[in-house]
């Protein structure tokens, strides 16, 4: 009874406190509501200058450093899968360095290298890549890798005397691996067996003769003096295909200089390989069309077939043994071509039956076709019309002759 009559004589007090708040209330509300001219002017934002965590390999340092919208991209798709991501965001050509070493370096799959490799249109050869050089791996405006040079380097460039001319281009592949075949015929005809000059003896009754010996060669007068190639005539070469004789390997053993050329001609090996003997054929050394700059590139569709031979005739052909394809510009190879090696999977006897229980027995069943496996990489260097030189540059395990190449 009491706290009721309370309760109604504050009752007017309560109604016009509560009228107050509501009028507040209102107020506020009407003030949180922005008006239009707070709308088109928006409240600053405040810049950021926080550093970037540090990257952990090239590929995140070429991102950071790439264009807005290159990063845009590259964010959406993720980085190349084709650039190694231990590969240098810097690179000082070195000497000895070769242009598939450079290209495996970094990219996963060292003959897409035209793809990355960034063409500067006003230089006559832009592949050629020079000891001293600067490359720079970075992304383009459209998030593509691209790896540039600088053409001569700070240590290029300082006054210092030279005591020898100035370092050539870098070789596509080692030079020594294929001088033997470079400006040399790597395959022999059966016309060039009748009609070139041939190693007659050797002085002093040696059976072989090397370096700094002399050699008497028969047919020489229709050729004239000078520097020639002696070859010894090597294993046929068979198309595995098709039985066709393509010629036999040509199998360089040195270099002889001849001053005058006669009936029976007296020659200095100045060169030698391995050991000349009687019978050898000789050829004039062609060193303008020698070529070592082609670019690392993979061969069309279309170019499948198999190994005929090998140099030195070994079984097991590894790493930088040259071999000789059954495909040739013909099929369009070209120097420079690139092709994935399968071993040739093998037929075995399936030796395990089941029994009526299901249980397994030995047993001497069916043959069976095993898969081909990749054994390596090869690099096309010297192409004829059916048949090419080309050195493997990469080997899993050893490869076999009638091994399958194909476009990678």
């Amino acid at each position: 009874m009491v706290s009721n009559q309370k309760v109604m004589r504050s009752g007017a007090p309560l109604g016009a406190a509560v009228g107050t708040l509501a009028a507040l209330l209102l107020l506020a509300g009407c003030k949180t509501a922005p008006s239009p001219t707070e709308t088109e002017q928006p409240a600053p934002v405040a810049h950021s200058t926080a550093v970037a965590p540090p990257a952990d390999n090239a590929i995140d340092v070429a991102l950071a450093n790439a264009p807005a919208e290159a990063a845009a991209n590259s964010a959406s798709s993720g980085p190349a899968p084709v650039i190694n991501r231990s590969a240098p965001l810097n690179y000082t050509v070195k000497r000895g360095d070769t242009l598939w070493d450079i290209s495996a370096m970094y990219l996963r799959d060292p003959w897409l290298w035209p793809e990355i490799w960034h063409v500067n249109p006003s230089v006559p050869n832009p592949h050629l890549i020079y000891p001293g050089d600067v490359l720079a791996l970075a992304y383009g405006a459209d998030g593509s890798p691209q790896v540039t040079v600088a053409h001569g380097s700070t240590l290029r460039v300082q006054p210092l005397v030279r005591s020898k001319p100035l370092d050539g281009p870098i070789a596509t592949i080692p030079y020594e691996a294929i001088a033997a075949f470079l400006g040399k015929p790597g395959i022999v005809t059966r016309d060039n067996i009748k009609k070139s000059p041939k190693v007659a003896a050797m002085r002093d009754r040696h059976v072989v003769a090397g370096e700094g010996q002399e050699i008497y060669v028969e047919g020489l007068e229709k050729w004239g003096p000078g520097r020639y190639a002696v070859v010894h005539v090597g294993d046929p070469l068979i198309n595995p295909e098709n039985g066709k004789s393509l010629g036999f390997m040509g199998v360089y053993t040195g270099t002889a200089e001849f001053a005058a050329a006669d009936k029976m001609s007296k020659g200095l090996l100045t060169d030698s390989a391995r050991e000349s003997q009687a019978g050898d054929l000789l050829f004039a050394v062609d060193m303008a069309s020698v070529r070592t700059d082609f670019v690392p590139r993979a061969a069309p569709p279309g170019t499948d077939g198999q190994i005929m031979a090998v140099v030195d005739g070994v079984a097991l052909i590894g790493q930088y043994q040259v071999v000789a394809l059954n495909r040739g510009s013909k099929q369009g190879l070209e120097p420079g071509h690139v092709l994935a090696i399968d071993q040739k999977g093998e037929r075995v006897y399936n030796v395990t039956c089941r029994n009526r229980d299901g249980s397994l027995h030995w047993c001497m069943g069916d043959q069976v076709q095993l898969p081909d496996e990749r054994a390596g990489t090869l690099l096309v260097f010297k192409t004829y019309e059916d048949m090419s030189f080309g050195l493997v540059v990469y080997a899993t395990v050893p490869v076999r002759i009638a091994d399958i190449v194909r476009t990678p």
